[in-house]
């Protein structure tokens, strides 16, 4: 016989919901950070300026540095009030106005550009982050790297639709000979539409489960969200697996970012792609990057958390080199492919991870660690590349290079890691007296 549902358990309905957040936004990261805005900012906003490359990773590093100063108070806070869903959807409505706004910048419009960029990015990282809190609460231990793989997987699906979309409209304007400048624009208002109208079953479905843990007044819980941030800085050691995972994140994760922002600017710039090429390339690593994220939490629930980023950061490495030597376009295609299944992989099982050393009180909290610790990777690996092709007259190809050896420090940090005692840490954690 069938043990009765609590009435707390998650339903499938919760968990595809909560998937089809990471369906929504990937539509974001896909058009504007990684396949059509970055490379319409390089060449028609900036004019192709020695600073452009630059100018673009400068513009989201402004963003994160704000998300790294908020994320902890926002994640201490939703967790005190049981506010995580009420703010993901003012994030998401955030991101979603200023992205439909960035279909008013035009060539030369480049303080615009920068402006609209940094506040829908930071709108965009704040509710990953908040996304990202509900994961412990649907999937048990045994299972995180299986449901997160599932939330990943359905995100590179949604951004391959938003894209797939764009691309329609692309071709179907450089057809009747419109210029970027006409067509770009209106990629952005499909981007923010489809963000709005795919999270929507998350807002409908998804439900709080936790409790506030103070009274009704906000400025009392604020107060208790620095109080609560401060007890975990001060108390780092009970939890130095996660510290140092947070601190591997930060590495591997420069790595990866550096790659989303700027892949489109890669294959364009040193391999010459056209901006269709383009949205191709990324339409097809989308794909492997889903088939990626979907096998790999499998992977990861059987294999180990440790071992399983291990092997993507392998794979990384690898995919480095093939970049870096890639001459021909099909050796390039099979590179960024390689990129596809490492990139699934790797985040959906750091964000796995995290989940499992997490006290069960403090998702929230312990969520915005993570989103600062990716935010401030998506610092430094785009600053990185930006800074290598600005030093080096433009060379593209040294510039992955530099950017891929934070794969390196990453799987050396990764090798001192003991999820097991983590995650003893996590369950007998305790925290500050909420009413203190």
């Amino acid at each position: 016989m069938q043990a009765p549902r609590h009435k707390d358990e998650p339903r499938r309905r919760e968990v595809f919901a909560w998937a089809m957040y990471d369906f929504a936004n990937s539509g974001y990261t896909t058009v504007v950070i990684t396949a059509v805005f970055n490379a319409y900012f390089v060449s028609a906003v900036a004019a192709n300026q020695p600073w452009a490359t630059f100018a673009w990773a400068a513009t989201l590093a402004l963003s994160y540095v704000a998300i790294i100063a908020t994320a902890p108070l926002v994640g201490a806070y939703a967790d005190l009030r049981a506010a995580k869903k009420r703010l993901l959807a003012a994030s998401t409505a955030g991101c979603v106005v200023f992205t439909a706004a960035l279909a008013l910048v035009g060539p030369g419009n480049v303080a615009l550009a920068v402006s609209l960029v940094a506040l829908s990015n930071f709108f965009f990282g704040t509710g990953e982050n908040l996304a990202a809190a509900f994961l412990p609460e649907l999937a048990k231990g045994s299972a995180l790297g299986r449901v997160s793989g599932w939330g990943w997987s359905l995100g590179y699906v949604g951004g391959l639709a938003t894209l797939a979309l764009c691309l329609a409209y692309v071709e179907r304007a450089q057809a009747l000979g419109e210029p970027a400048a006409s067509f770009v624009p209106v990629t952005m208002l499909i981007t923010a539409a489809m963000f709005a109208l795919a999270s929507l079953p998350t807002f409908l479905l998804l439900r709080e489960r936790a409790t506030p843990q103070q009274g009704a007044a906000a400025a009392r819980a604020l107060r208790g969200a620095y109080a609560r941030v401060a007890y975990t800085i001060a108390h780092a050691a009970k939890y130095r697996d996660l510290g140092r995972f947070l601190l591997c994140l930060v590495f591997y994760q420069a790595g990866v970012q550096a790659v989303i922002a700027i892949a489109a600017v890669y294959a364009q710039q040193a391999m010459g792609f056209s901006a269709r090429d383009s949205i191709v390339l990324i339409l097809a690593v989308n794909v492997t990057a889903a088939i990626g994220a979907l096998l790999f939490g499998q992977v990861q629930d059987r294999l180990g958390h440790v071992p399983t980023i291990a092997l993507t950061l392998l794979g990384w490495i690898a995919t480095v080199f093939l970049a870096w030597f890639a001459e021909s376009r099909a050796l390039f295609w099979l590179a960024a492919n390689c990129a596809g299944l490492c990139l699934g992989s790797s985040q959906s099982a750091g964000r796995a991870l995290v989940g499992y050393l997490t006290p069960p009180d403090r998702h929230a909290e312990f969520f915005g660690l993570w989103g600062l610790a990716v935010k401030l990777s998506s610092i430094l690996g785009p600053i990185t590349y930006g800074l290598a092709t600005w030093v080096s007259q433009g060379n593209h190809r040294l510039a992955m290079l530099v950017t891929g050896s934070y794969f390196l420090v990453g799987l050396a940090l990764l090798a001192g890691i003991d999820a097991e005692r983590g995650r003893a840490a996590a369950m007998s954690a305790d925290g500050p007296d909420s009413r203190a």
